[in-house]
């Protein structure tokens, strides 16, 4: 089995109706004065009935999430783990025409709660973790993909987990994910979407944040990392290489 990540072939999807299936409140119709992390009873219970999400964090797991997010310490080693991952953030984005800023608020998130050693490939082989490298992506996500089959055995399940311990793999899994999402949410596909461009557009992310966490206030974490300058240094500023001194 072959799980080399290069060009898919994406099937044709039919355009899809959730947009419309809640008169004034959907993903597409939401009036530009609406707030953007706001989403409707029956917004929730059609993402709940078509991809399975699941409300809020519990309150005291949102406190310690908190509690995380402050420890400067693990911030500045999580930044440096993605300056390693910026050239492949860079390259797919572009190319999936997914917004960068995003993907590397989602791994700026996700790389700072991961739990301690689900990245050891044995524990990740153990069963005891069901998300694995900097994105936390289940292998189920490379079935929706095509690059997995849906009755895979035991043995090629275990390829797709080591597969998304490869950080560059898992980086190019997690941005084609936004794209399928976004396909499939039927939100614009022929540019990047931008959350300052409008209240639609960071509806837009916010859904995708959603969907890939399955936590309610996880889309307000994400749009507020968006928003960090140390992000967007680490992907727009230029590098120069230093000269050595003059003697």
């Amino acid at each position: 089995m072959s799980l080399a990540i290069g060009p898919l072939v994406t099937r044709q999807l039919k355009p899809d109706p959730f947009p419309q299936l809640v008169p004034g409140s959907g993903l597409l119709g939401s009036p530009e004065t609406a707030d953007p992390l706001h989403f409707s009873p029956e917004e929730l219970r059609e993402l709940q009935r078509r991809f399975g999400v699941h409300g809020p964090q519990p309150k005291l797991a949102q406190l310690f999430t908190e509690g995380i997010d402050q420890l400067q310490p693990l911030r500045n080693h999580t930044l440096q783990r993605l300056e390693e991952l910026r050239p492949v953030i860079l390259q797919e984005s572009a190319r999936q025409r997914v917004n960068p800023v995003f993907v590397t608020a989602v791994l700026f998130d996700e790389m700072r709660h991961a739990k301690p050693g689900e990245d050891i490939p044995m524990a990740a082989q153990s069963g005891l973790f069901s998300t694995h490298g900097p994105g936390q992506l289940a292998v189920t996500e490379l079935m929706h993909q095509g690059l997995l089959a849906r009755d895979a055995c035991e043995e090629e399940l275990a390829a797709a987990r080591a597969k998304l311990l490869d950080p560059a793999i898992n980086v190019q899994v997690l941005v084609r994910k936004f794209a399928r999402l976004t396909r499939e949410l039927s939100l614009p596909v022929g540019r990047t979407l931008q959350a300052s461009h409008s209240r639609r557009d960071a509806k837009g992310l916010a859904t995708l944040a959603y969907l890939h966490n399955g936590k309610l206030d996880y889309p307000r974490r994400i749009l507020r990392s968006m928003q960090d300058p140390e992000l967007h240094a680490l992907l727009f500023s230029e590098r120069k290489t230093a000269l050595p001194p003059l003697i």
